[in-house]
């Protein structure tokens, strides 16, 4: 399969159509494994990269899971190809970096990714629409299993499956699901909820992973602790915590529909304004303003049919993902005016928010809960 096929979709967990998947855009459970008698990647001459590479590219491409799969050398890839799998959560921006050695193998739908001799000798990927941790975990477990009947994976009876950072030791298992959380940063709670978080040992990172921001009120909620714990406790334990994390969100956002309505039709009706009428727009201003799109869309400023519209123009507006469409190399500038140029076509249709529409729905359900949660206490 050509990758310009695998690219033409958006991939299933963009659908938008998993469970609390308004908030919780999508699950991610990786998995970290090696070869032994194999150095790690980043110590092993080439001739040992590619050895690994010959033994492990067929092993997965064989799998059932991988049929019509797409596979690539990383040499084979330009770098704006790289760039597009990286935007797309497919790629990490280290395995974008690596060059002879390296490849990597995905699915049609883009819920399979394996990466081989990345920072170890194979990166195993799943990742959903919504929240759904433990099923995503049991396609890579799945697949793992498969691997682990064909390949001689580097495992120590104390410490569990060996990698090359040690914070990976044990399960090797990284987690995670990126959280769309507008509420909690208008309501400025977020500071709190990430130091919560951290006092448990889950880490809260970027859009893009370790070391990035959190674009687009985009937050990434990770477990940090792979060793001593078995994969069960450590999906139910964040399970757990996205949960309730989910919770303080909806709660944040009814709490602005009730007591600051002023601001969220400001910042909503700022947004689409901007949006429709714009002629340039950078990266990071396009996902903060469709954040808040997408949050008067959870909230019925606009209606439900515009929801899976705005989740693509999250990705489709990515500087790789503009070029790609585009077919030609483009400066920032140029970026800037295709970016705003494409928003404002998609949106041309898009009705204006009905702000007062939704207020007076938030206050029914909130007088609801209320009357609800009276009753339950009685």
């Amino acid at each position: 399969m050509a990758l310009h096929n695998i690219l033409a979709e958006s991939g299933e967990w963009l659908s938008g159509d998993g469970p609390q998947s308004h908030i919780v855009i999508s699950s991610r459970v990786r998995l970290a494994r090696n070869l032994r008698n194999f150095s790690f990647p980043g110590w092993a001459k080439k001739t040992d990269r590619i050895s690994v590479l010959e033994c492990v590219k067929p092993a997965v491409e064989s799998l059932p899971e991988m049929a019509d799969a797409y596979s690539a050398y990383s040499q084979d890839l330009s770098a704006l190809e790289k760039q597009v799998l990286v935007e797309r959560h497919l790629v990490s921006r280290e395995h974008a970096a690596k060059g002879v050695g390296s490849a990597v193998v995905m699915n049609r739908k883009q819920t399979l990714s394996i990466m081989i001799n990345e920072e170890d000798h194979l990166r195993i990927q799943g990742i959903r629409s919504g929240l759904q941790l433990k099923n995503v975990f049991k396609l890579v477990d799945k697949v793992d299993t498969a691997l682990g009947e064909k390949l001689d994976f580097a495992f120590h009876q104390q410490y569990g499956f060996l990698t090359a950072c040690p914070t990976n030791v044990g399960t090797g298992m990284r987690a995670s699901a990126m959280m769309h959380l507008p509420g909690l940063v208008l309501s400025e709670q977020i500071n709190q909820v990430i130091q919560a978080v951290s006092k448990v040992g889950l880490a809260v990172r970027g859009l893009y992973g370790e070391g990035t921001e959190a674009l687009g009120n985009l937050f990434q909620i990770s477990n940090q602790i792979t060793l001593g714990e078995k994969e069960e406790e450590i999906l139910t334990r964040l399970n757990k915590v996205i949960e309730q994390i989910l919770s303080h969100e909806v709660n944040a956002r009814a709490s602005l529909l009730e007591k600051r309505a002023v601001l969220l039709l400001d910042n909503i009706g700022r947004a689409y304004g901007i949006l429709r009428h714009a002629h340039s727009m950078a990266s990071k201003e396009a996902l903060n303003l469709l954040s808040c799109i997408k949050l008067g869309t959870d909230l019925g400023f606009f209606p439900e049919d515009g929801r899976l519209l705005v989740d693509q123009l999250f990705m489709e507006t990515q500087p790789a993902h503009l070029q790609k469409s585009s077919q030609q190399k483009l400066q920032a500038d140029e970026r800037d005016t295709l970016r705003a140029e494409i928003i404002r076509t998609k949106l041309a249709k898009f009705p204006k928010p009905d702000g007062k529409k939704a207020i007076e729905r938030g206050r029914e359900e909130r007088k609801e809960k209320d009357e609800k949660d009276g009753g339950a206490a009685e």
